[in-house]
């Protein structure tokens, strides 16, 4: 119990110095399975693009250069990461291509049908209610656009039920990828 207490408040929902600390240690190792989510969208240089569960602000920052004339917006449910993730993309952010907030996955502070795309890596097996994030996902993103849940091998995330968890949410069209042990569903609005 105190363990997974301790993986919680650490790269769960960081919060407090263990927060900041599994921030800094996810910075590092996120930036090549962030790139190959990306690459696997097929953005647009100016896609609207939303990332939910940004953590220390890598994906963000992958997604501003992939779509380089259009606008990336975040949410994430640690005050700790939102800091982190801020200072990260704070030029992105100074010229209004980027916007990065607290929030939850299953409450989407946006109207509908304005991203191009959304993704979540790392995320969902923290969500209180993984359907209902993921439906927020669909009703946020545009039709025909595309959503990504990843996941590295490090989540304890089971490959096997994000079929079912998408089309649960409404979702039709929904493949999957692999590389190595990290892996990532793609579904169609």
């Amino acid at each position: 119990m105190f363990l997974d207490t301790l993986l919680h408040r650490t790269f769960g929902r960081p919060n407090g110095l263990l927060g900041r600390l599994g921030g800094k240690l996810m910075s590092r190792s996120k930036g090549e399975f962030a790139a190959w989510v990306i690459a696997d969208l097929d953005l647009e240089p100016d896609d609207r693009v939303l990332e939910v569960g940004f953590g220390p602000g890598v994906g963000a920052e992958r997604l501003a250069e992939a779509v380089p004339d259009g606008f990336v917006a975040g949410i994430d449910a640690s005050p700790e990461m939102v800091e982190q993730a801020r200072k990260r993309n704070a030029a992105a952010i100074g010229d209004g291509r980027v916007e990065l907030r607290y929030g939850f996955a299953d409450d989407v502070p946006s109207e509908d049908c304005v991203f191009d795309a959304a993704m979540t890596m790392n995320s969902m097996q923290v969500w209180p209610d993984a359907v209902a994030g993921l439906r927020e996902l669909r009703r946020v993103v545009k039709p025909d656009g595309t959503v990504a849940v990843a996941f590295t091998h490090h989540s304890g995330q089971s490959k096997d039920e994000l079929p079912k968890l998408l089309a649960d949410a409404g979702f039709d069209e929904v493949r999957t990828g692999d590389r190595g042990d990290d892996f990532c569903a793609f579904a169609k609005v």
